[in-house]
C-alpha cells in the first residue's frame, strides 16, 4: 500500500486529501492548527498531524514512515514552510512534490507590490477608504497608513488571535469583519459599497483563494486592486496534474460519471425529465452559483465554479462524489460553457443532456418560428448585431450586464434603428415572467433585468448580399479615392472571405472596400487604415451608414498603424504610400499563411508589385489585368467611357 504525505494548507491541497481519502492508501495529512483539522475528510487510512512541526520532526517522520511521496501544498506565501519540507525531504531521501494555484489574470487598473509593506506604503499616498483581504498575521504593518483606523476595514478569520491583531493593530470592533469563506462576487461587492472603499487589498492567491471573485467585485464597484505579488514559485504541478500522476504511479482510480445538465431557462418546471434524473442521480452538482441554487436538493453536496478548468480540476480531485451533474443555464449546445468544457472531461464518462433555449422559449411565447433567426449574445463580449439587421435578419440577442437590454435599444436608435421591432423576456419560465415589446426608441428609455434576451427586426431596406455596390451608395469626397464598383467586386472575389474573417483593408480610402468586406465576414473583423484625416471622416460617415458595427477604423499610416493589429486572415492592399513591401512583410510576419490581395493603377505600381511577388516565399500568385467601361447618355444615345485599366494581384501565404 502505498504511503504518502500532504502537507495540506491549502484549499487545493484539501482537496488533494479527499482525493486520497477515496484510495487504498496510507496518509498522513498535515496542517498546522486545529481549526485546520476541521476542514480535512475523514478516512479508515487518513491520518492528521493539526500542529505546526519543527523540523527535526519533521525529518523524524519522514525517516520512520518512510514516505513514498511528500506532497507540499502549503500556501504560496509560506516560504519558510516550503523551504523546510523541500530542505528535510532532501536530507531524508524522500521524495518531493510541489503543488501549485493556477494563475489568475489581473485588471489593468490593478497596483501591483512585493509585500504588504508595499502595499501600506501605497495606500498612506492616496485618499479613500480601503478593505484589507489579506488575514492578520500582516495587519501590522498597516498600520502606518494615515488615518488606519478611520479608512481600514479588515476581514480576517473569526478567531480570537485574529481578533487580538486588529485590536493591536488600532482598529475599532466596527471596522472587523470576522467571516469565514468563501465569499462571492456579490458578497465582496456589497462590502465595498457598504464601507465606501475605494481600494480592496488582496495576495494573487489564485482561484481557490477567492481572488477572482474578489477582482471581479472591484471591477463592478470601481475599487482599485491592491495586490500583494505572489512569490516565485518552484516548479510543480497543478491539482488536477497531481492526481494525474498519483493515478498513473500508484494505481488510483480518478475516472467519475459526468453529467453536463442544461438547466433550460431557469425554473425546475421548464426542466426535462432527463435533467432532472440526471441532478437526483448526482453525488455533487457543479457550476456557477446561480444554477446550483436552481437545480441543488436540499442537502445535495454542491460547489461553485465557472472556468471550465476549474469544473475539471474539481471534478477530477473529488472521485469520492463518483458521479457529478455540472449544471448549465439554457441548453447545452446554444451560448453554453459545455463547448468549452467538453475537451477538458476526457478522461470521465460523459453524458450531454440538453435543455430549453431562452430562444426557443422566446419565440414559443412570441408564437413565431425561429428557424430564420440569426443568434448574437452580448453578454460578456461584443458582436455584431447592426449589420445583419441591416442585411434583413431577425436576430435574437442574449444581453447581460446592468441594463444591458436599455442600452442595446439606445444603441439601435443612436444608429438609425430606432424603428426596430424589439421583443424582451425576462424571467422566462419564471411565475414573473415578462415579455414587453416596443420599438428600439420607445424601449431605450425602460429598464430591463441584467440578464435578458430579445428578438429584434428591422423593416428597412435590406442591403444587398453580392459584392458590387454603386458607387453612389458611399458617400463621396472629391480628393479621397474610391476602388469603383467592378473593380471592387473582381476583388472581393479574389479575397475569398470567409463570415469569420480578420479582415486588413489597408489605404481604406472611402471605405468602399472594407463595407463590403464586413459585409461578407460578418462574424469577423475588419480593421480600415487610413491616414488622411478627410479621407478618415468620410471612411467612417461610410460605416454609419452601411451599419458595419465589425469594422475597426484605425488612423495612421502603415505599417506602423498596424504594428498592435491582430493577425490577418486576409488584407486588401488599396494605398500603401510607397511602403508596399514593409507592409507586406509585417502581414506574412503576423500570418504567414495570410491571403493578400493589391491593386495598381500606375506602372510604377506594378512594378512594386512585380517585385514583391519575386521577393516573398508565396506558395501562389496571381495577377489580372481588368479595364471596364460605363455607359453614358449623350442625347438619345448612348455612350461607353473607359475607366482606368487596374491591375489586380492576388497573393497566397
Amino acid at each position: 500500500m502505498p504511503k504518502l504525505c500532504v502537507f495540506a494548507g491549502t484549499t487545493e491541497g484539501r482537496e488533494i486529501a479527499e482525493f486520497l481519502a477515496g484510495q487504498s492508501a496510507d496518509v498522513t495529512v498535515c496542517v498546522a492548527t486545529e481549526y485546520g483539522e476541521t476542514l480535512l475528510p475523514q478516512g479508515e487510512g487518513l491520518h492528521i498531524s493539526a500542529r505546526p512541526l519543527p523540523r527535526e520532526e519533521m525529518a523524524e517522520l519522514f525517516r520512520r514512515e518512510r514516505f513514498d511521496l511528500v506532497i507540499d501544498a502549503t500556501h504560496p506565501y509560506a516560504k519558510r514552510i516550503t523551504e523546510s519540507i523541500a530542505a528535510t525531504c532532501a536530507g531524508t531521501d524522500t521524495e518531493y512534490l510541489r503543488l501549485l494555484r493556477p494563475d489568475t489574470a489581473a485588471p489593468e487598473n490593478a497596483v501591483f507590490v512585493e509585500d504588504a509593506a508595499g502595499a501600506a506604503e501605497y495606500l498612506d499616498r492616496v485618499d479613500g477608504n480601503i478593505l484589507l483581504t489579506t488575514g492578520s498575521r500582516e495587519l501590522h504593518a498597516f498600520a502606518t497608513v494615515r488615518d488606519f483606523a478611520s479608512r481600514a476595514y479588515a476581514r480576517v478569520l473569526p478567531m480570537e488571535d485574529s481578533l487580538r491583531a486588529c485590536r493591536e493593530a488600532g482598529l475599532p470592533p466596527a471596522h472587523i469583519l470576522a467571516m469565514q469563506g468563501p465569499f462571492s462576487r456579490e458578497l465582496n461587492a456589497a462590502m465595498l459599497r457598504s464601507f465606501g472603499a475605494a481600494y480592496l487589498v488582496t495576495k494573487a492567491s489564485g482561484s481557490a483563494g477567492g481572488f477572482e471573485e474578489k477582482i471581479a467585485a472591484a471591477a463592478e464597484t470601481g475599487a482599485v486592486p491592491v495586490i500583494i505579488g505572489r512569490p516565485p514559485q518552484r516548479e510543480g504541478l497543478s491539482a488536477a496534474e497531481t492526481v494525474e500522476l498519483l493515478c498513473r504511479r500508484f494505481g488510483f482510480s480518478a475516472k467519475p460519471e459526468v453529467a453536463v445538465v442544461g438547466l433550460g431557462p431557469g425554473s425546475r418546471a421548464a426542466l426535462t425529465g432527463e435533467a432532472r434524473e440526471a441532478l437526483s442521480r448526482a453525488g455533487c452538482l457543479v457550476g456557477a452559483a446561480r444554477m446550483i441554487e436552481a437545480a441543488a436538493a436540499p442537502g445535495q453536496a454542491v460547489h461553485a465554479a465557472i472556468a471550465p478548468e476549474d469544473i475539471r480540476d474539481y471534478i477530477l480531485v473529488h472521485p469520492e462524489y463518483r458521479s457529478f451533474a455540472v449544471v448549465m443555464s439554457g441548453d447545452t449546445g446554444f451560448f453554453s460553457g459545455t463547448k468549452k468544457l467538453l475537451p477538458l472531461l476526457a478522461g470521465c464518462r460523459v453524458t450531454v443532456l440538453p435543455g430549453l433555449s431562452s430562444l426557443s422559449c422566446l419565440c414559443a411565447r412570441l408564437g413565431t418560428s425561429y428557424e430564420d433567426v440569426l443568434p448574437v449574445t452580448l453578454h460578456g463580449r461584443s458582436e455584431p448585431i447592426l449589420l445583419p439587421l441591416a442585411q434583413g435578419r431577425r436576430v435574437f440577442a442574449l444581453v447581460g450586464g446592468e441594463n444591458g437590454m436599455g442600452k442595446l435599444c439606445r444603441a439601435l436608435t443612436e444608429n438609425g434603428m430606432g424603428a426596430a421591432r424589439v421583443s424582451v423576456g425576462e424571467h422566462l419560465s419564471y411565475p414573473d415572467e415578462a415579455i414587453t415589446t416596443g420599438t428600439a426608441k420607445e424601449l431605450s428609455e425602460r429598464h430591463f433585468e441584467s440578464l435578458a434576451v430579445a428578438l429584434i427586426e428591422y423593416g428597412g431596406e435590406p442591403l444587398p448580399v453580392t459584392a458590387g455596390l454603386p458607387d453612389e451608395a458611399f458617400s463621396r469626397a472629391e480628393s479621397v479615392p474610391m476602388t469603383k464598383s467592378e473593380i471592387r467586386a473582381v476583388c472581393l472575389s479574389k479575397l475569398a472571405l470567409r463570415e469569420d474573417s480578420v479582415v486588413w483593408d489597408v489605404g481604406a480610402g472611402t471605405g468602399s472596400v472594407t463595407v463590403e468586406a464586413a459585409m461578407a465576414a460578418r462574424r469577423g473583423r475588419v480593421y480600415a487604415v487610413e491616414r488622411k484625416d478627410a479621407a478618415f471622416d468620410i471612411l467612417r460617415e461610410n460605416l454609419r451608414r452601411f451599419h458595419t458595427d465589425n469594422v475597426t477604423p484605425v488612423s495612421g499610416t502603415a505599417p506602423d498603424a498596424c504594428a498592435d493589429l491582430p493577425a490577418p486572415t486576409h488584407a486588401f492592399l488599396g494605398g500603401t504610400t510607397g511602403h508596399m513591401k514593409e507592409i507586406i512583410a509585417l502581414l506574412l510576419e503576423k500570418n504567414p499563411r495570410v491571403r493578400i490581395v493589391a491593386t495598381a493603377v500606375t506602372l510604377e505600381s506594378v512594378a512594386e508589385l512585380t517585385e514583391c511577388v519575386k521577393a516573398f516565399p508565396f506558395c501562389e500568385t496571381e495577377a489580372v489585368s481588368l479595364t471596364a467601361a460605363r455607359s453614358r447618355k449623350a442625347g438619345a444615345y448612348h455612350l461607353m467611357t473607359g475607366q482606368n485599366p487596374v491591375y489586380i494581384f492576388t497573393m497566397q501565404g
